[in-house]
């Protein structure tokens, strides 16, 4: 006797439950997108996302051989790059170790490439002003003075 008593307990609560989820429903059907947009104007349907930052690899494979040659920096330092001498990438693409010759205000600060710290960060970028010198632009000069004699 007990069990169906509660066997009917349960019934009507689902009943009741049932009855008030399709009330909602109803409800929220009526309602105009217009009356949620006046309750809540910040909310934006198109939200603006982050962009993710690049490491220093990911930046790299974007460029002609893998950045070699290119200068490269951190975002938050100021007149210091590394012109790219070398890049060992791991299987996957996007990780790996680099080595470079440091620059200070666009003249090298050191002879020998040293292994770059922090590849891995979120905060590396692409210096074009200061990108690798083309093998013509080097020649041209003697040309002109062979051609002027």
């Amino acid at each position: 006797m007990a069990a169906t008593l509660m066997n009917r307990a349960i019934s009507r609560t689902e009943t009741v439950g049932a009855f008030r989820l399709s009330l909602n429903n109803l409800l929220r059907n009526f309602s105009t997108p217009a009356a949620a947009a006046a309750e809540n104007p910040s909310s934006d349907p198109i939200k603006s996302k982050r962009r993710k930052k690049k490491n220093l690899i990911e930046v790299a494979q974007f460029l002609p051989n893998w950045g070699i040659g290119y200068h490269m920096a951190k975002a938050h330092w100021n007149g210091v790059s590394y012109e790219i001498t070398k890049i060992n990438l791991y299987k996957d693409g996007r990780h790996g170790k680099a080595w470079g010759i440091v620059h200070k205000d666009g003249l090298p600060a050191a002879e020998a490439p040293k292994k770059i710290s922090g590849v891995h960060k979120r905060c590396w970028k692409y210096i074009p002003n200061l990108s690798k010198t083309t093998p013509a632009t080097t020649n041209s000069a003697p040309a002109a003075e062979v051609q002027a004699a």
